[in-house]
């Protein structure tokens, strides 16, 4: 895996060569000499979070479980504030 290095301007200047570079590994490109992004494949940012539920999948029940939730109605009184 190769890693490179170019600056926004070089990104801004020639995002073919930067695809091209991504595709042997990450292009970290930087913005006053501070990297700022990194450029990756799909296929390479799905390696890297690996098999990862959204916080959705990982609340749902397990297949064929349901839940029968009843509750009661909340009884909220107003009133006025003390000052």
């Amino acid at each position: 895996m190769t890693m490179t290095c170019i600056s926004s301007r070089e990104l801004n200047q020639n995002i073919t060569k930067a695809k091209r570079d991504a595709q042997k590994g990450p292009v970290f490109i930087t913005s006053r000499n501070k990297t700022t992004h990194v450029l990756l494949t799909v296929e390479d940012y799905r390696k890297m979070i690996g098999d990862r539920k959204s916080i959705l999948d990982a609340l749902q029940p397990p297949e064929g479980v349901s839940f029968d939730l009843e509750t009661e109605r909340a009884d909220i009184q107003l009133r006025k504030a003390e000052f």
